[in-house]
């Protein structure tokens, strides 16, 4: 987790450098829906390779936003769920998915 001195001095570029690309959003958005094991996110994002998703869930994890549950089976069975502070981004994504609809029914193609 960065510390407030690591962080830029703006909130929104403090937001986007925390869930700013992508990728994060796009596992943020699945995770408001519910829990999911990695090859659940794998599977609902188009494109996005293991290492990425790998990648991108410990950072959102070391951020916390994200948290990691591991059971105790064989194989170990991993669930990844949004932290208290990471169910936090919810109208931020909200307003965003409002947004993209209004832009395609209004603009979009």
């Amino acid at each position: 987790m960065l510390t407030k001195d690591e962080l830029p001095e703006c909130p929104v570029a403090t937001t986007v450098q925390l869930i700013g690309n992508k990728w994060k959003l796009l596992i943020i958005r699945n995770l408001l829906r519910e829990p999911q094991r990695f090859t659940q996110l794998r599977k609902t994002i188009p494109g996005i390779s293991q290492k990425v998703l790998t990648d991108n869930l410990r950072a959102l994890e070391e951020d916390g936003l994200i948290e990691r549950e591991v059971f105790a089976e064989v194989p170990p069975r991993v669930v990844y769920s949004l932290s208290e502070l990471g169910n936090t981004l919810r109208p931020i994504i909200d307003a965003m998915q409002e947004w993209g609809s209004d832009y395609k029914k209004n603009f979009g193609c």
